[in-house]
């Protein structure tokens, strides 16, 4: 049977994608009671000095608008984030990052890398 190289790349893509979620959620969630979604959210912040718009922050993270306002949601009732209202645009709102938001990144960091590098180092080309 002929294969095609575009459809084993997508499931490749898929099967590393479903290995490095599962690990992530595994070890992030054990080490440091951190999702995935949530991690990258606040690695995404920690690189913002100020506040950061939703609407940007949501095409970094590939969440909808939905799904990442939940996240942000369970990371401000743990204090990791603050939620504030654009004084210029009543519509828009920003969120940062907090000092102990910025603690538990580092945190978890090292974890979250490890992960990936576990999951991807066959994957890297030398």
């Amino acid at each position: 049977m002929d294969t095609d190289p575009v459809l084993d790349t997508w499931h490749y893509v898929l099967a590393k994608y479903a290995k490095a979620m599962c690990a992530l959620e595994r070890e992030l969630g054990d080490k440091h009671d951190l999702g995935p979604s949530e991690f990258e959210v606040l690695d995404r912040m920690v690189n913002h000095d100020s506040k950061l718009r939703v609407q940007v922050l949501c095409g970094e993270v590939h969440l909808s608008q939905s799904a990442l306002s939940r996240v942000i949601a369970r990371l401000e009732k743990a204090g990791l984030v603050e939620r504030g209202v654009c004084p210029d645009d009543r519509r828009g709102v920003f969120v940062h990052i907090t000092d102990k938001g910025r603690a538990l990144h580092a945190e978890a960091l090292p974890t979250h890398r490890a992960v990936l590098a576990e999951i991807f180092s066959d994957s890297l080309v030398s």
